[in-house]
């Protein structure tokens, strides 16, 4: 699994699967912390659709970490203040970066969660969509 569909899976995901998953880790592995979770701003582009042109939509607060595991260096970030989160995502990045055999039997799990997310974004669209009007029927 890539690392981007991984950390989108981890983020939009229950919370319990990333602490799960670094808790595996943190009973095994030496953890070097060598950025502690802390805030940063990030600039949001949007493409604008009739120009096509990038514009800067503003910023928005994250939380990033900084960890190593046998060498190999892991990154999380999160959005908001969600420092748990960010040192739990940078501890499943260094542990995949350094091949750990914990993580062999990660994506199965992952794939899970995500069959989860998108059931749960289909019965929120499915709730929105009870709510629809049809104009053209209200002419009558």
């Amino acid at each position: 699994m890539k690392r981007k569909k991984r950390t989108e899976i981890l983020i939009k995901g229950r919370n319990e699967i990333a602490h799960a998953l670094a808790g595996q880790i943190k009973v095994l592995y030496e953890i070097k912390v060598l950025e502690e979770p802390n805030f940063g701003l990030v600039m949001v582009k949007m493409r604008e659709t009739a120009q096509k042109c990038l514009f800067y939509l503003g910023e928005v607060l994250v939380t990033e970490c900084k960890v190593q595991i046998n060498g190999f260096v892991g990154i999380g970030i999160a959005t908001g203040n969600d420092k748990e989160l960010a040192y739990n995502l940078s501890i499943i990045d260094a542990a995949y970066n350094a091949g750990l055999k914990e993580t062999e039997s990660w994506d199965a799990m992952l794939m899970q969660e995500e069959e989860a997310i998108l059931r749960r974004a289909a019965a929120s669209g499915n709730k929105i969509m009870k709510t629809r009007v049809n104009f053209e029927t209200m002419n009558q």
